[in-house]
């Protein structure tokens, strides 16, 4: 059986409740494990065939924890996790772009393969009240993010990618 990883960094919910509907969906698809990314390991880069990865934006980046778990992970896998199919999901405040470019070039050093475009959502939290509150993401589109891991476990599992 595959195995797809979903990584993720959530500081007001709204990135954790992505990456949990795309794992509940993948679950039903394939063997799928669901890391916060403070506890990923190299090694669980290594068991998974495919990765899902799941960030908030922050300061138009993405999150330190996020950035930390790449920093990490990066240089004991190098080389040994190439062809390996990924996809990412940004939350956002207003833009998410920069977010998802950094996530694309880490993944670009790994050589894995990008089999979707990055989602997207955006809060449009503009305030510091609103930045920093708990965040409540739609049903809707916590159905585009269930459709994402559902399509990458089920594609890991037919050994599409």
């Amino acid at each position: 059986m595959a195995q797809l990883l979903i990584v993720y960094h959530s500081r007001t919910g709204g990135a954790r409740q992505m990456a949990e509907a795309a794992a509940e969906a993948a679950r039903n698809e394939t063997e799928t494990i669901l890391k916060p990314a403070d506890q990923a390991e190299p090694d669980d880069l290594l068991r998974a065939d495919g990765y899902l990865f799941c960030a908030p934006e922050n300061l138009a980046a993405i999150s330190g924890l996020m950035k930390e778990f790449f920093d990490r992970c990066y240089y004991p896998v190098l080389g040994r996790i190439e062809g390996r199919p990924y996809a990412q999901m940004i939350c956002a405040g207003s833009d998410g772009e920069n977010a998802a470019r950094q996530i694309a070039r880490i993944a670009t050093g790994w050589r894995l393969k990008q089999v979707q475009p990055p989602l997207i959502i955006c809060t449009h939290a503009q305030t510091p009240d609103a930045i920093l509150a708990e965040k409540a993401i739609p049903d809707d589109q916590l159905e585009t993010c269930r459709e994402i891991g559902q399509a990458m476990a089920a594609g890991l599992e037919m050994g599409v990618f």
